[in-house]
């Protein structure tokens, strides 16, 4: 259906690198436990910015590379004194601030290292951040809301407009942040086209996982004409496990909680002329009341509908469809939606979370990839091959529990592209 809905869920370890100097004699080992020949003056620093540097973007790290130990303390202060916050990246690359720096201010970061011996030595650089940027701004919005309990399959979702080029994805992907307790590490993966970037671990989170999210892109220089639009943080969790399950042949829907299938539901799909879309989706809003407004179509139609959930920017929902219930369970004769009745409707709104995991199979049509939050339509090794950083290679799926539905947990992390208010 053609209405234009958005939903909008508003939504650092330091490498040591040892420089081994060459000896000529078997000298004992020093008391620091370096190699042999090795001088305790080893310990070295080098910053980025480097000091003095002018126009630095608001979205500087404070970049450190140490030799002959490791970073123990990096302090970042503004031209009034103030300290700012920030944390280390889990790479050991460089030092984020926990805030977008201020445009046209001079900013001073010391950062302290220590050797093996316990020696520290201090670096200092200077630098003064540029003036506000008068390039156009990538409008970003991040699905990710905070303070919310979402499906085991919730990706996390940033979509952008204008998309992405390729050659920026990788510094856009290095300011997008996301922290999982328990740990289950995941990666980012891009639409080919650019326009949306997921989220996700190998498996389904597990319920009770706490996840946090920034989308630190203001000031972000974004390839030569655009920069990042804004800062963004959330944090919210997992709850229980639901999975829907839809199959054409039968036109029913089964429904798992916990792994268990706890009912079956009789279904109408997309007619011939409108057909459903096959694949993984994942539940995206939800509504108690809503109005399909088809107006301008080939099939222009105004119906007020109840307990809608939709799982596609396309306009596909499941909803309470009274009008279909003679054929729920044998005929399809929807606009692409999947019809239950108003009781089944009602009982699935109180079972359902934004995040669900939702598989429809047999129908005429696949899923398109970005018809939706689509992170799931797709095997791990193709998901990884959508990242514009290397993805550590041990991160794999954990071995099948023996769960034969597609929501089973098998281990352990401007408007969006084309979104339609449509139904049927």
């Amino acid at each position: 259906m053609d209405v234009r809905r958005r939903l909008t869920l508003f939504a650092v370890t330091i490498a040591a690198t040892p420089l081994i100097l060459g000896g000529c004699t078997a000298e004992r080992k020093p008391a620091d436990g370096s190699a042999p020949g090795r001088a305790a003056a080893d310990l070295a620093v080098t910053l980025s910015p480097v000091d003095r540097t002018r126009d630095v973007p608001v979205s500087a790290e404070v970049g450190t590379t140490v030799t002959g130990g490791k970073v123990s303390g990096v302090t970042l202060t503004d031209d009034k004194g103030r300290k700012i916050a920030g944390e280390p990246r889990e790479d050991g690359s460089s030092w984020v601030p926990g805030t977008p720096l201020e445009n046209g201010r001079t900013y001073t970061a010391e950062v302290t290292a220590t050797g093996p011996s316990g020696r520290t030595t201090v670096k200092r650089t200077t630098f003064t951040t540029a003036p506000k940027s008068n390039k156009q701004e990538i409008a970003s919005t991040l699905y990710f809301a905070g303070n919310q309990t979402y499906g085991t399959a919730m990706p996390v979702t940033v979509a952008f407009d204008p998309a992405i080029p390729k050659e920026a994805r990788a510094a856009v992907q290095r300011r997008l942040f996301v922290k999982v307790d328990p740990p289950q590490p995941g990666t980012w993966s891009w639409l080919e086209d650019g326009s949306q970037v997921y989220y996700r671990a190998p498996d389904f989170w597990k319920p009770g996982t706490r996840i946090s999210v920034r989308s630190a892109l203001e000031g972000l220089p974004i390839g030569k004409e655009y920069v990042g639009d804004d800062d963004r943080k959330a944090t919210s969790k997992i709850g229980r496990q639901v999975a829907l399950e839809i199959d054409n042949a039968t036109k029913q829907m089964s429904v798992f909680q916990d792994h268990k299938l706890i009912r079956k539901i009789p279904v109408s799909l997309g007619k011939p002329s409108t057909p459903s879309s096959s694949g993984k989706m994942v539940i995206m809003e939800k509504h108690e009341q809503t109005t399909f407004d088809t107006r301008g179509s080939a099939d222009p139609y105004v119906v007020d509908v109840e307990d809608a959930q939709r799982y596609t920017w396309g306009g596909e929902f499941i909803h309470a469809a009274p009008w279909s219930e003679g054929d729920q369970g044998n005929t399809n004769v929807s606009h692409g939606c999947a019809n239950v009745s108003s009781s089944a409707a009602d009982w699935l709104m109180g079972v359902t979370q934004v995040g669900d995991l939702i598989t429809v199979k047999g129908t005429e049509v696949q899923l398109e990839p970005g018809n939706g939050w689509t992170a799931w339509n797709v095997s791990w090794d193709e998901f990884v091959r959508g990242s514009a950083l290397p993805v550590p290679p041990g991160l794999k799926p954990a071995p099948a529990m023996g769960h034969g539905h597609p929501g089973a947990v098998a281990g352990g992390s401007s408007p969006a592209p084309g979104p339609s208010a449509s139904g049927g």
